[in-house]
């Protein structure tokens, strides 16, 4: 289900935010909430804006995010499409100021999947399938140790993904 760093199933929009890893040590799963603008769906800016095409005249919200390079190595679309930007052996730019468990810049050891989503609106069904199995298929690839919100790698900084997201049912799920 990976071929050279790529989720099969995985719609590629390859990202230029990232760069190298420091070490090939890939052992946490970063889980995230994103949605342009905030708390509207099914639309094409969360990947303009992972890859730099953002038209920042589609909504006043984009001045906010206006010359930011950002990135993910996935997004979990509400409709459980994945969209894959930034091989997995890369260094996506995800986490941003983080650490965890003692280790700091989180982008250097993680994995960033965000979900189509707001930190308080609930997430679909099919969001949670799809995220279960991916994480299992991680699993299987790499030496993935824990599985974390992006609060809990920056906390008082990011809330994401939120109270929206149900915690047990994924662990339940994998």
């Amino acid at each position: 289900m990976i071929n050279n760093h790529w989720l099969s199933f995985a719609n590629r929009v390859p990202s230029r935010n990232f760069n190298n890893r420091p070490s090939d040590n890939i052992s946490l799963i970063v889980v995230h909430s994103i949605s342009l603008p905030p708390g509207i769906y099914g639309n094409h800016f969360i990947e303009d804006f992972f890859t730099n095409k953002l038209d920042i005249s589609q909504d006043p919200y984009f001045d906010e995010i206006s010359g930011l390079e950002v990135s993910a190595h996935l997004l979990i679309k509400r409709s459980g499409d994945v969209v894959q930007f930034v091989p997995f052996d890369k260094r996506a730019w995800h986490a941003g100021e983080s650490s965890y468990k003692g280790k700091s810049d989180c982008n250097n050891f993680s994995i960033g999947i965000e979900l189509e989503g707001t930190d308080t609106d609930e997430f679909e069904d099919r969001q949670y399938e799809i995220l279960s199995e991916i994480i299992k298929v991680l699993k299987s690839s790499y030496a993935i140790e824990d599985v974390v919100g992006h609060s809990d790698i920056a906390p008082g900084r990011k809330t994401d993904p939120g109270s929206g997201f149900n915690w047990n049912r994924i662990h339940e799920l994998i």
